[in-house]
C-alpha cells in the first residue's frame, strides 16, 4: 500500500520510524457529467474572475477571504514558518482508556506502518504497550496543512491511528430530543430487550452494499447492450403505530421466524396477514375476556362463525313471529268481510293477536333447571 505521509511516532524519548497508509477505502461509483445530445464530457475550468482566462495548476494559490471580501494571499512559505512541533511527528500526549473516547469524534482512519528495520523494535514496545494496558494513545499530527487529533490503537498486529474531531468541533445535540414528555413501561423494555436478544448479533464481513451490487449490474448489462429497465418494487410505506405492544410483539415473532425457530413462522404469517389490511399494519394485542360483565360483553361483541348453524331459540322465534303475522292477517281479512261493522273487526283483530301471542309463548324454548 503507498504511503501518504512520512514522520515518527514520540513517545516518550523513544522516536518510531513510520508511514502512514489509508486503511479505508470508498467503493461508492462516481458517474461524470457529460452532454446529453452528444455524451461528450462537461468539465470545469479554473478561470480567474478579473480578467476572465483561465488558469493553470501552477499559477494558483491560498489567499484568506475577509468579512469585507478583500483576500490576504498566504504562501507556502508563510506556513512553513509557523512553530507547528508535529509537522513530521505524531505526539503521543496520554493515555485513557478506549470507552472514554465519544464515537462521534471519529474521523478517517489510517494503519502506521514501521519505516525501516530499525523501527521494528519502538514499533513491537509500543504495540505490546498499548495491548496490555489495554488503552489507547491521544496524539497530535499535521496532516494536509492542519494539525489534527488522533487516536491509536492495536488491531491485529498492527497499530492503527484514527483521526479526531477537535472537542469544539463536535456540535451539542440541542433541539434533537423529543421535546414531549413520554414515558416507558416496563412490560414495553421487556419487549425491547427480547427484540434484542432475538436478533442477536451479526457478522460484519457478511454485510455488503447491495445498491452497489445493483448499479455494477446495470453499468455491466448496458454495455452488452442488454439492459430492461424493471419497474422497481418499493415496499408499501408503513401507516400510523397504534399499538407500541403489539408491533414489538410482532417484531419478535418475525424475528424469530426469519432464524427458523420453531412456533414462530405461524405466529408472524397470522400477524402479517391481519395487519395486511389495516393501515398501520399491526396487529392489536388479544386480551383475554373477564368472567361476569366482562365475559357477558366480549360473547355479545363475538362475531357470528360463517357457516355455523343457527341457534334452535333463534329459529323458534322467526317461526313464531312468521305465524303471528300470518295469523294478524286472516283476522284482519275476517273483520273487512263481517256485516257487524267495526266492533267485529276489532273483535277478530283482538283474537288473532292472542292467537300470535299464544304462538310465540309456546315456540318459546323453556329454560331447564339444573339438577
Amino acid at each position: 500500500m503507498r504511503s501518504i505521509w512520512n514522520g515518527a511516532i514520540s513517545f516518550g524519548l523513544v522516536s518510531i520510524p513510520i508511514k502512514l497508509v489509508n486503511a479505508t477505502e470508498s467503493h461508492s461509483i462516481s458517474f461524470r457529467q457529460i452532454h446529453l445530445d452528444d455524451g461528450g464530457r462537461i468539465r470545469y475550468r479554473k478561470v480567474c474572475e478579473l480578467d476572465g482566462e483561465e488558469v493553470p495548476s501552477a499559477e494558483i494559490g491560498k489567499g484568506y477571504e475577509e468579512a469585507d471580501g478583500s483576500v490576504i494571499p498566504i504562501t507556502d512559505e508563510d506556513l512553513a514558518q509557523l512553530p507547528l512541533a508535529t509537522a513530521k511527528t505524531i505526539e503521543i500526549m496520554s493515555f485513557v482508556p478506549a470507552d472514554e473516547i465519544d464515537p462521534l469524534q471519529m474521523d478517517a482512519a489510517y494503519y502506521l506502518a514501521a519505516n525501516g528495520a530499525t523501527a521494528a523494535k519502538p514499533y513491537t514496545l509500543l504495540r505490546e504497550a498499548l495491548k496490555r494496558s489495554r488503552k489507547v494513545a491521544i496524539a497530535k499530527y499535521a496532516l494536509r496543512g492542519r494539525e489534527r487529533l488522533g487516536m491509536l490503537r492495536v488491531v491485529d498486529d498492527v497499530i492503527a491511528m484514527h483521526g479526531l474531531l477537535w472537542p469544539d468541533e463536535i456540535r451539542a445535540p440541542e433541539g434533537v430530543a423529543p421535546e414531549v414528555t413520554v414515558s416507558v413501561r416496563e412490560a414495553e423494555l421487556d419487549l425491547a430487550d427480547a427484540l434484542m436478544a432475538t436478533l442477536g448479533e451479526v457478522e460484519m464481513d457478511s454485510l455488503h452494499d447491495d445498491y452497489r451490487d445493483a448499479v455494477e449490474a446495470m453499468i455491466a448489462a448496458k454495455a452488452g447492450g442488454g439492459f430492461e429497465p424493471a419497474e422497481a418494487v418499493l415496499e408499501p410505506a408503513g401507516g400510523q403505530v397504534i399499538d407500541l405492544m403489539a408491533a414489538l410483539e410482532k417484531s419478535v415473532r418475525a424475528a424469530k421466524a426469519s432464524r427458523g425457530e420453531a412456533g414462530a413462522e405461524a405466529g408472524a404469517g397470522g400477524d402479517a396477514g391481519a395487519g395486511a389490511g389495516g393501515g398501520a399494519g399491526v396487529t392489536p394485542i388479544r386480551r383475554k375476556a373477564r368472567a361476569g360483565a366482562g365475559g357477558a360483553a366480549a360473547a355479545a361483541a363475538a362475531p357470528k362463525a360463517v357457516g355455523g348453524k343457527k341457534s334452535t331459540a333463534a329459529s323458534a322465534k322467526k317461526t313464531a313471529a312468521a305465524t303471528t303475522k300470518k295469523k294478524a292477517t286472516t283476522g284482519k281479512s275476517a273483520a273487512g268481510k263481517s256485516t257487524s261493522g267495526g266492533a267485529g273487526g276489532r273483535a277478530g283483530a283482538g283474537a288473532a293477536k292472542k292467537t300470535g301471542a299464544a304462538a310465540k309463548k309456546a315456540a318459546t324454548p323453556r329454560k331447564r333447571s339444573s339438577a
